[in-house]
């Protein structure tokens, strides 16, 4: 038997290939192709209508890379085809074996309006259902000719500024065919049945049922006249493509998607014509058949079509009325969720959810985030905040060491929020809906014997051309067969309905969804994720001083536009391949640009509000942004600040170097220039581990299995180096106020490091500035603290929160959380003391213990600084870096929230008149006002977002500064969370507030 069927399964892949799928056009005759090259950056399509056209022929090689080429294409359908169907082939010279990351087309009519795409498996046209004969055609293919950059080596072709000007594709066929739709159907009853055959087990009875039905097809076609045979063929398959599935069949919700990354191996600009291909593809196989649905995420996308493509928007439009084209995740891109902070994600979903609201009268239900590289522990109570139910994602599959344990599962939060959340088990979200696939999605599924259902994206994505009409046949013909799963296309809302109505009480997920890879994502590309953090303290300060104007100061216009647009763009460089540092040159030197430009407009912003706060006058006044109180200067106030008590002083150390005090801390740093003691004065307790040294500078190989931009694999810790050596040391300031003690190293291929070690008058921490000259090759840069401090566990700063985790390694669960993400500060400490480590704009971090000979614990926290991957961009982080970083003994965790906002939010010295009194003010500080900005809706109301930052409950009370006729809780797109307002409790207007752990809270302040 097994013979049978390996002569059976030959038998079949043969013909097909070289006899029916070749018959399935049986006719064919040219077009007349001509062709212009467009200079430089893609044109608009008039431009391209307009175009000089020159002949070319088939066989032509066409697009360097990065270019655009336009196509003319003119001919007739002949006489003689009237009544069959007529289809164009364009093949711009396809790689099939990559759809999506290659040459793409959209073809246009002569008026200029979107036909649809050309993609490796999506090549045809349909020119007549039933041709009259001699119809016209008179077409314009925009060809983008984008390099092949998936092959994980350094390349220059990752930007138009450095990459060659070489053709790289070869025109195939430009044809009008006759296309034989019973020839298509049986290619695509034979691949069904032959999929799920070979799905089967040895033993299966079905199995060996199809292998017959199959050979007796083969047997009914005669291969001189396929497409006369073809429907004798299919009478004898009918049978076993008839036969019902079991009752109890895996049931799959089958969702038409494209994953289009918003830039990665291509430039955000080509993205906007990637998305115009996709939508253009799926609108018009919608006209085709009402029963496809497609899903599309990222309002930014949209937002594209409708400045980009107007005419194509309107169609999506019309087909989201219609309801076959479904808007999902509710958020501006599908952005990363580890680096991005607490009020940046709120935005994401803010923005995103309005756009679809306003545009499509639509409100999205499920956050959609299928690719990013793992996802915070603070998203469920966001994803509920936000009005949203469900969570998808497939990422979490790709772990490389622990297997997650469920499929279907509620999500907690660090507040103990749940949402209900599903991993498609199909492990992809490009799926086929191939046989493979199903049943590795029904042999995967986790939550057999309680669920029976899962969700399968569909299509291709990153510009592959979305679904296709092959994808459609292979859902009929499984939605109810025999052997294979339920196949059903439907909308992703009705899935996680019929999910958690199944299953109700599925298993709980508590803390954050950490990706086991990708890991150097928190460090690739330091300018890019430099940009980002200053970004949004900015945004933060130009909404706090620009509401704190509007209120103030008659007259002062509140920037609602430009805040939009700035917080917009830097929304979309969060995307997932952006903010990681996993996009090419191309990429973060345009982002490098932009948040040069984001800094600068919001530096006027700012510079404007805060001089109409200020008033005419020579008074030196500080600004303090940050949350909390510093130097006698209220949280979100202005005034003179008060001086410390005790000055700075400076000693000579023993054997060189300096020792620094300020009567709070003494610091030793040695004749290395390194930190070898930090001394609490207060608690009397050393901070630097025995014969450890701070701000200890490390480097190691950095070479991965894969994916070099992406990851940074366990064994890179095998060798390191220390950075030791010293070129010149020096007491480079020495003032009452502060001393600053600056090492100058060298080291590697020629890279230099300036570390200046400072101490300031007043101050419990101890500050260091890093400027880098990086000229490095696969190599890691980290900053070593070893602590004289026994901690099972660290914290590090999340959104609206923070997470802990374990410094041992018990489990494969701990051991592969062997680089971890942090915001702002990350905390480690034995009960009565800690050490926080706070940045300025560093994400990636580790922290380890160890036993010393003298039977006490080290734990070593390590910031990661700078790596030097070369794929996909060759030069990532070349060049010179600026890192700012903070070493804060015998701090709570309330003091790294407090430290790590300050160092983040520096002060600002404006000339004026006298002090400025914060716009509202909060008594306790484990809760931080996280933004203060004016309600969307311009009704002038003040919105004001807190949360509890510590991990206990609290008690605060709030005191606006100006009359409050209402103060209304909301959700977090600024909407009545439920319809009673929050009155002033008193004349004075004061509000009490009471706080769960880590719980966000918005208030909508109406003004009187």
């Amino acid at each position: 038997m097994h013979d049978d069927r390996s002569i059976t399964e030959h038998r079949l892949r043969r013909v097909l290939a070289e006899r029916i799928k070749p018959a399935v056009r049986s006719r064919s005759v040219p077009l007349t192709a001509e062709r212009w090259e467009a200079p430089g950056e893609p044109v608009s399509v008039a431009d391209g209508l307009a175009a000089p056209y020159e002949p070319c022929a088939i066989g032509e090689t066409w697009g360097p890379a990065w270019g655009t080429t336009w196509f003319r294409l003119t001919g007739a359908v002949p006489a003689e085809w009237a009544g069959r169907t007529v289809e164009a082939v364009l093949d711009l010279g396809f790689d099939r074996m990559m759809p999506g990351f290659q040459c793409e087309g959209l073809v246009h009519r002569a008026d200029g309006s979107e036909i649809k795409a050309l993609n490796p498996y999506n090549d045809w046209v349909r020119v007549a259902d039933a041709a009259e004969g001699g119809e016209r055609i008179e077409w314009y293919v925009e060809a983008a000719s984008n390099p092949i950059l998936v092959d994980h080596s350094a390349t220059s072709e990752g930007d138009r500024l450095t990459c060659g000007d070489q053709p790289l594709y070869r025109l195939a066929r430009m044809d009008l065919t006759v296309f034989e739709p019973e020839v298509w159907e049986l290619v695509q009853d034979l691949e069904v049945l032959y999929d799920l055959m070979v799905q089967l087990a040895g033993g299966d009875a079905r199995r060996y049922e199809i292998l017959r039905a199959i050979d007796q097809a083969l047997d009914a076609v005669d291969l001189g006249d396929v497409p006369g045979t073809a429907a004798a063929a299919r009478a004898r398959l009918a049978g076993v493509l008839a036969a019902p599935a079991h009752a109890s069949a895996h049931r799959i919700s089958a969702v038409g998607h494209a994953h289009i990354d918003s830039a990665w191996l291509w430039p955000l600009r080509e993205t906007v014509r990637k998305v115009a291909r996709t939508t253009s593809n799926m609108v018009n196989l919608m006209d085709e058949h009402p029963e496809f649905v497609f899903a599309m995420s990222q309002a930014q996308q949209l937002d594209w079509m409708k400045q980009h493509r107007p005419e194509l928007f309107e169609r999506i439009k019309k087909k989201i009325v219609d309801g076959q084209f479904v808007p999902v995740g509710g958020m501006w891109v599908e952005s990363d969720t580890n680096m991005v902070g607490g009020e940046a994600m709120v935005r994401q979903f803010l923005y995103g959810k309005k756009f679809f609201m306003d545009e499509f009268g639509i409100e999205t239900h499920e956050v959609w985030l299928p690719d990013s590289f793992g996802y915070t522990a603070a998203m469920p109570q966001i994803v509920k905040l936000t009005g949203s139910r469900w969570f998808l994602t497939q990422k979490i599959s790709w772990s490389q060491v622990n297997k997650f344990p469920h499929h279907t599962f509620w999500w907690e939060g660090i507040d103990g929020t749940r949402v209900f959340t599903h991993f498609p088990p199909v492990d992809t979200y490009n799926c086929d809906l191939g046989g493979p696939q199903l049943a590795h999605a029904a042999r995967n599924y986790r939550e057999k014997g309680r669920g029976s259902r899962s969700l399968a994206p569909f299509g291709w994505g990153d510009g592959g051309g979305g679904p296709t009409r092959e994808h459609l046949a292979r859902a009929r013909r499984q939605k109810d067969l025999e052997g294979s799963p339920r196949v059903e296309i439907e909308r992703p809302d009705a899935f996680f309905a019929k999910a958690h109505a199944e299953y109700p009480d599925a298993p709980v997920w508590a803390g954050e969804l950490y990706l086991e890879l990708h890991r150097g994502t928190y460090t690739s590309q330091a300018k890019t994720k430099q940009g980002n953090r200053q970004s949004e303290s900015l945004l933060r300060e130009a909404e706090l001083w620009a509401a704190t104007a509007a209120v103030r100061v008659p007259g002062f216009p509140y920037p609602y536009e430009e805040l939009e647009r700035i917080w917009k763009t830097v929304l979309l460089h969060q995307f997932h391949d952006i903010l990681p540092g996993s996009s090419i040159a191309w990429v973060h030197r345009e982002a490098r640009e932009t948040y040069a430009r984001v800094r600068a407009e919001l530096e006027e912003v700012i510079t404007a509000a805060q001089t109409a706060l200020a008033g005419e006058g020579t008074t030196e006044l500080v600004f303090n942004g940050a949350p909390h109180p510093r130097r006698g200067i209220p949280a979100g106030g202005a005034a003179v600040p008060e001086r410390a008590d005790a000055p700075v002083t400076v000693e000579a150390g023993d054997g060189g170097g300096h020792v620094l005090g300020n009567g709070h801390l003494r610091i030793e740093i040695d004749a290395r220039g390194l930190l070898v003691s930090v001394h609490d004065l207060a608690a009397d307790r050393e901070a630097v581990a025995p014969g450890g040294a701070a701000n200890l500078l490390q480097i190691h190989p950095d070479f991965p299995n894969m994916w070099d931009a992406w990851d940074v694999d366990a064994f890179y810790r095998n060798r390191v180096t220390d950075l030791v050596a010293v070129d010149s040391l020096e007491l480079t300031e020495s003032t009452p106020e502060a001393a600053t003690v600056t090492a100058v190293r060298g080291f590697g291929d020629g890279s230099t490091v300036v570390q200046s070690v400072t101490l300031r008058a007043g101050a419990k921490t101890v500050d260091f500035t890093t400027e880098v000259d990086w000229h490095e090759t696969e190599k890691f840069l980290k900053a070593a603290f070893p602590l004289d401090v026994k901690a099972e566990r660290s914290a590090s700063e999340t959104q609206f929160g923070h997470v802990h985790r374990a410094t041992h390694t018990n489990t494969s669960w701990e051991a592969a959380k062997f680089e971890i993400c942090a915001h702002r500060w990350i905390h480690a400490e034995e009960p009565g003391w800690g050490v926080a480590v706070v940045n300025d704009s560093t994400y990636g971090h580790d922290v380890t213990r160890a036993v010393r000979p003298d039977g006490g614990q080290t734990t070593t926290v390590r910031l990661s600084l700078l790596r030097a991957p070369r794929y996909p961009d060759p030069e990532t982080d070349q060049g010179r870096h600026t890192l700012r970083f903070a070493l804060a003994p015998g701090a709570t965790i309330g003091d790294a929230v407090r430290e790590g906002h300050w160092i983040n939010l520096p002060e600002r010295t404006v000339l004026g008149a006298g002090p400025v009194a914060p716009l509202l003010a909060v008594d306790n500080p484990a809760v931080v006002v996280e933004a203060v900005k004016l309600a969307e809706d311009r009704s002038g109301d003040v919105i004001v977002r807190l949360y509890e930052s510590r991990g206990g409950r609290a008690r605060a009370v709030l005191t606006p500064s100006f009359p409050v006729t209402a103060a209304t809780e909301s959700d977090l797109l600024e909407r009545p969370l439920n319809p009673t307002a929050l009155h002033p409790a008193d004349p004075a207007g004061t509000l009490p507030l009471t706080l769960r752990p880590f719980q966000i809270l918005t208030l909508r302040l109406g003004r009187g």
